[in-house]
């Protein structure tokens, strides 16, 4: 091993990367190297000096993502060969098809890789580096990706780490194309839908590809229903449930140029539908001026409302009061497709929230369907954080 910086953990501290966690947290660091750097790559020891794994060092509560739990060099062909394996696993599970060519090719320590995320757009991978180690790396993973997409004519990489990376580490680093020629065309197909993907100044990557599940579910329940998308950024849900033969289908969301952007999907998928209605302006405001029975399917699919444990309770608030007015104004016999995206909101906390917003209400709810993240947004099993999407699909009578 030519990495000379090393990490030596506290007596009896070495039991999770026993267990193959791919964390080292600070407090248990008995020593380091006095040279250490935040993105360096770094041994970690047992206080034994035992080889546990290489990884990231970083500055904060999680100081070491583990890369490898075994002795060898992080380069082009270590990057290359973690990237096969992911892609041949989503090609085995019939994600890259002529009819669906979005999926993510890298979800983090789900593919063992923590702090790299990398999604697929047709013949454009958006990159996100999550880390200092990961952006030190960025060079490494692109040639890795040349490796892989050899064979695709007009391969791209978009780095899009600018709203990622930790702000104290003051890096310089606008997102930009970093190989290829700029893509042309920012339409990308997904389950036989054509979407307008805004990945130079989307949210996350430009699209939210771990709802696609749930939006295929969505477009099973649409048919013959009013349909209300809260929240609905460009449209996604919308659109599935134009095409599973909804009655009226009405976007809402805060932000003006996603609902541009979701007109124009809807348009490139229906043409000038007259059953798609859209509305930019606030969800809580909107579900409370909203009248009753009008919507008899209602999705609530909110940001983030938690992104550190300190603004749990305000989240779950959030998610209770949001649940409370579709439960009560939503038409007898309505379902309702609820979702929570925050990390640091637990299944069980989700679902205790929705069950008292229920109550509240006063209708009688069945759960349905219990949601998760698709198949290439994978939890590894031993890092059970990395489970992070939850939803219920409600029938309320």
């Amino acid at each position: 091993m030519n990495q000379q910086k090393e990490i030596i953990l506290k007596p009896k501290k070495d039991e999770f990367l026993k267990r193959f966690h791919p964390w080292v947290f600070s407090g248990a660091i008995s020593s380091k190297s006095s040279n250490l750097s935040e993105g360096d790559l770094v041994n970690v020891l047992s206080f034994q000096k035992e080889f546990l794994g290489i990884g990231h060092y970083q500055i904060g509560s999680i100081a070491v993502r583990i890369l490898s739990f075994e002795e060898e060099k992080i380069d082009e062909d270590f990057y290359e060969k973690r990237i096969t394996s992911a892609y041949k696993m989503r090609n085995e599970l019939g994600l890259i098809r002529t009819d669906n060519n979005v999926y993510r090719l890298i979800h983090g320590e789900g593919d063992n890789l923590p702090g790299l995320i990398i999604d697929m757009y047709g013949s454009t991978a958006v990159v996100q580096a999550h880390s200092i180690g990961m952006h030190a790396d960025h060079k490494l993973i692109v040639e890795a990706l040349k490796r892989v997409f050899k064979n695709y004519p007009d391969f791209n990489v978009f780095y899009k780490s600018e709203g990622t990376l930790p702000f104290k580490a003051e890096i310089d680093f606008g997102d930009s194309y970093i190989y290829g020629n700029k893509s042309e065309t920012h339409i990308a197909i997904e389950n036989g839908l054509k979407f307008e993907i805004d990945w130079l100044k989307g949210q996350k990557t430009g699209f939210f590809i771990d709802q696609r599940d749930n939006r295929s579910l969505l477009e099973h329940y649409s048919s013959g229903r009013n349909v209300l998308n809260m929240f609905s950024y460009t449209g996604g849900f919308s659109v599935y449930a134009l095409r599973g033969g909804a009655a009226n289908v009405v976007s809402v969301d805060s932000s003006s140029k996603a609902i541009t952007i979701a007109e124009e999907n809807v348009a490139m998928n229906f043409g000038d539908d007259a059953r798609h209605h859209s509305s930019s302006e606030d969800g809580f405001k909107f579900l409370g001026e909203m009248p009753q029975d009008k919507y008899n399917l209602i999705v609530l699919d909110p940001p983030a409302f938690a992104k550190h444990r300190g603004a749990v309770n305000n989240a779950l608030q959030g998610y209770k009061r949001l649940n409370h007015a579709a439960f009560s104004k939503i038409a007898s016999g309505g379902i309702v497709f609820t979702f929570s995206c925050s990390q640091v909101v637990s299944k069980e906390q989700f679902r205790l929230t929705v069950f008292s917003a229920a109550a509240l209400s006063g209708r009688k709810v069945k759960i349905l369907h219990q949601l998760s993240q698709p198949t290439d947004h994978p939890v590894n099993i031993y890092h059970p954080e990395g489970e992070y999407l939850k939803g219920l699909v409600l029938y309320v009578e």
